[in-house]
């Protein structure tokens, strides 16, 4: 195996005290050969070899990455001489495991494969192994690869083709294959057929830059979903027959497989039987403007409110806040505004800072009425505190009295979002890629901390605007909901409009369903309304359209929009939760990566191509 630069540092200092100790020896040697210094020699021996201890064995540790079922893992010596701080443990790990995987951050945490975190370098036992977490990462409960004992040889990606990972700061070893990697795995769907009896499986797999950073990797991932009796995916072809060898083929214009073992090719395997094809045109939503709409255009929802914790008395709101009734912890730090707030359970004040001169908003929350729903309060606070983003309402200061809960929150000017859409109908794609990037980054970072959102909506964003009115700045809000995911969710919880299927379901559901609320919330930034709608105004009718599935891009509202948002959006509505993009694969997605804008649509509602209309 070729050892990186990293792993023989590494070693080198683990063994610069034998090093030492062995030129010490050395000098005493060359001593006793000049002669007339014997006694000398003999005492300083007698002194280095009673100081001396005998060196513990070290411990053989194999870490693994959290959360990444494909990486077999690495062994390393672990013992108290080479590490005696469990941070200089972490920062070997950060540096090894780089060279083999894609890192979000440095190593921060190690855990038990049962999820126990480690404290310090003596709780590592020998043989064991453990999994490493980068900052503020939650542990991932997963299948690790224990049963690979291959550790000379852990498949590590090649320096050429891994991924570059963002701890490396931009690191110049294979510049030009990385950029090419980059520009190849995107996240898409693809669909499987597997090999046996006709009429054959047909399967769905997410690809992303996770699952499928080499061709190598994307045969595992297939073999997972596919399960062949034969066992391991060999030998993969496209719909037309043609033999998929390169990582690139995953990711151009084909999306349905076929998946063999080692098994024979036949020469009547590729033709599709109608029951193949039927099943394959089912899971494909086309991106063609295929409808159009009649009759009165469809309405956005009327604006909601959060009335899972009930905040103070109405009558607040008309004779407003007296300074003196708030806490001299704030009185003595802030001045105290006009109300901001007005919805129907929150009163929201304008605070500023006396001596930076610095503008918050002060919610209070009337801890008499939140009886029965304290934990609500409590998950609330409790999860602000753990979150630190640009695209998230920082928690400053929180002070708990016998009556009130007061919360000092960072200030946003612009109002929420469900506003800014009344005002405008629709925005632009530019915009809306705007406000999608900071409120997919938002949701990669709650997400990696296990964290879920459950009331992603309009009223819930609030925004910036620039002197044109245009939004320069969207920020996640309003965390009453949020809670912490250890295990499949049950509770039915959210806004109507923007519920997952696996929420009406009631069985069991994750982060993902955040994801499904931006989807929605990225339809209705573009055409002013959403994918799922009930015609009679009626909740069970709006519940059995999103259970459905089914929605489309109705002309004339989605003319001169573009197939790749829409693309997106098809992906995080997708109703299964295992094929629904992450918020990583929004982030990576070629519409938010791309600085171009595919307005590329007559005003039918048809693509245009070098001046022909399709």
């Amino acid at each position: 195996m070729e050892v990186s630069t990293h792993t023989t540092s590494t070693l080198s200092r683990s063994n610069s005290r034998t090093s030492s100790n062995s030129e010490i020896e050395k000098e005493l040697i060359e001593l006793d050969i000049s002669g007339g210094a014997n006694n000398k020699s003999n005492t300083l021996k007698k002194r280095i070899s009673s100081s001396r201890t005998p060196a513990k064995k070290a411990k053989r540790i194999r870490f693994f990455r959290n959360g990444d079922k494909f990486y077999p893992g690495s062994t390393i010596p672990v013992s108290v001489e080479r590490y005696r701080s469990f941070d200089s443990l972490t920062e070997d790990l950060t540096r090894l495991l780089e060279d083999s995987v894609t890192l979000t951050g440095a190593i921060r945490a190690i855990y038990t494969l049962e999820g126990k975190k480690i404290e310090k370098v003596d709780d590592l036992e020998d043989g064991k192994c453990y999994v490493c977490s980068c900052n503020n990462e939650g542990f991932k409960r997963i299948e690790y690869n224990v049963n690979n004992t291959n550790t000379k040889n852990p498949n590590r990606l090649s320096r050429i083709i891994r991924p570059l990972s963002p701890v490396k700061n931009g690191g110049t070893n294979g510049s030009t294959p990385l950029k090419e990697i980059d520009s190849v795995v995107h996240p898409r769907i693809v669909t499987l057929i597997r090999n046996g009896v006709k009429p054959r499986k047909i399967l769905r797999l997410l690809l992303n830059k996770r699952n499928s950073p080499t061709y190598e990797h994307v045969l595992t991932a297939i073999t997972q979903c596919v399960k062949l009796d034969t066992g391991c995916v060999r030998k993969v072809f496209t719909v037309s027959g043609v033999p998929v060898q390169r990582l690139a083929q995953f990711f151009d214009e084909d999306d349905v497989f076929f998946a063999y073992g080692n098994e024979r090719v036949g020469v009547n395997d590729f033709e599709l039987e109608a029951e193949e094809s039927k099943a394959i045109a089912a899971h494909r939503k086309t991106l063609r403007s295929s409808t159009t709409r009649t009759g009165p255009k469809p309405k956005m929802p009327v604006k909601s409110h959060n009335d899972t914790i009930v905040y103070v008395d109405e009558s607040a709101l008309n004779g407003g806040i007296l300074p003196d009734t708030l806490p001299l912890e704030l009185q003595a730090k802030y001045t105290l505004g006009s109300i901001i707030g007005d919805g129907n359970f929150a009163v929201v004040l304008k605070l500023k800072d006396k001596q930076a001169n610095t503008e918050y908003a002060l919610k209070i929350i009337d801890k008499s009425k939140c009886s029965g729903k304290d934990h609500y309060l409590a998950a609330e606070i409790r999860v602000m505190k753990k979150l630190n983003h640009p695209y998230i309402i920082q928690l400053v200061h929180d002070i708990e009295t016998i009556k009130n809960m007061y919360l000092v929150l960072e200030l946003v000017r612009g109002g929420d979002l469900f506003d800014a859409i009344t005002r405008v109908t629709r925005f632009s794609e530019q915009q809306s890629k705007t406000m999608m990037k900071h409120l997919a980054s938002a949701m990669a970072y709650m997400h990696s901390l296990s964290i879920v959102h459950r009331d992603i909506k309009p009223e819930n964003l609030l925004v910036e605007l620039d002197n044109d009115g245009n939004v320069i700045l969207l920020k996640l809000g309003d965390f009453g909901l949020a809670c912490e995911v250890t295990e499949p969710l049950l509770s039915i919880c959210g806004t109507p409009t923007y519920v997952a299927p696996e929420i009406l379901m009631e069985a069991g559901y994750g982060v993902k369903i955040d994801v499904w609320a931006a989807g929605i919330i990225l339809y209705i930034l573009l055409c002013g309304f959403p994918p799922f709608v009930s015609p009679d105004n009626q909740q069970e009718q709006l519940f059995d359209a999103i259970l459905n599935g089914y929605f489309d891009f109705p002309a004339p509202y989605w003319n001169n929009i573009g197939d790749s948002v829409r693309d997106l959006i098809i992906n995080m509505l997708q109703s299964d939760p295992e094929l629904r993009f992450s918020s990583e694969d929004i982030l990576d997605h070629p519409w938010l990566t791309s600085d171009i804008v595919d307005d590329t649509r007559d005003p039918n509602g048809y693509r245009i191509f070098s001046n022909h209309v399709y």
